[in-house]
């Protein structure tokens, strides 16, 4: 119920705030539906009200003020930067612009397929990240390794919920095979997943190399999504198959 101007609860008077869109003629009810979600969406009312391209924003800033990866100096790497709502992020948090006297500068490189518009801060490339020799020219526009690996990437939908579940599993273990060629040892790796019960070996590959995993739902990912995030820090070295996985295991956060 809301509260009227007295203070009390009451079911009269009151109006819908909702933004309600009708569907046009050519669009779909899906479309219809999406645009009425995006207008009434809080995360992207903010986005444009902060100047971020997008309210995938929110998701990065909400795992940073958890795990707290993003620290002035660190040295940065977006896999699939676009629109470049993570870059923006990164880029305040680690300083690369330098605008927090006493603290480090770090930096911040985005690659992508599409062509990115240029973000202060950040150094923007085209690039497939599966390329052969990507991990060693990301290293070179970096000047060394990276202390983070991130990625929000996902797979084109097909239409089919499985299929897609599996698409992006495989791109995410394609993203953290990149991270290990090219993370300092400490260093995080972050992910998108999609919650399904093909990521364990993705899981396992993970526990081997890093310290410590964790799987997160932050609050700006819709309720209604099945995605979730993989954080795992303290990256031990690449590690094979034959070697001990990681003592702590994986956390759900």
């Amino acid at each position: 119920m809301a509260k009227t101007p007295s203070g009390n609860t009451s079911g009269r008077g009151t109006r819908d705030l909702r933004v309600r869109v009708k569907t046009a003629k050519g669009r779909k009810l899906s479309s219809t539906l999406w645009l009425e979600r995006q207008l009434n969406d809080p995360y992207v009312q903010r986005a444009k009200k902060e100047g971020y391209r997008g309210r995938a924003a929110y998701k990065i800033l909400e795992l940073d003020d958890k795990f707290r990866f993003l620290v002035p100096g660190a040295r940065v790497v977006d896999l699939g930067c676009a629109p470049g709502g993570w870059c923006q992020v990164a880029v305040a948090r680690v300083n690369a612009l330098g605008e927090k006297s006493g603290k480090r500068v770090g930096r911040v490189l985005g690659v992508d397929l599409q062509e990115v518009d240029p973000i202060a801060g950040a150094d923007i490339h085209q690039l497939d990240f599966l390329s052969d020799g990507a991990d060693q020219k990301v290293k070179d526009w970096l000047g060394g390794p990276a202390d983070v690996v991130m990625s929000d990437m996902a797979a084109a939908s097909s239409g089919h919920k499985g299929t897609d579940h599996l698409r992006i599993i495989a791109l995410c273990e394609a993203a953290a095979e990149f991270a290990f060629d090219v993370l300092e040892e400490g260093g995080t790796f972050v992910a998108k997943v999609l919650a399904g019960g093909a990521e364990n070996e993705l899981q396992t590959i993970l526990k081997r190399n890093f310290a410590k995993v964790a799987n997160v739902k932050p609050p700006a990912s819709r309720s209604d999504s099945s995605e979730k995030f993989v954080v795992a820090t303290g990256f031990r070295g690449r590690r094979g198959p034959a070697e001990e996985p990681a003592v702590d295991g994986l956390d759900d956060a």
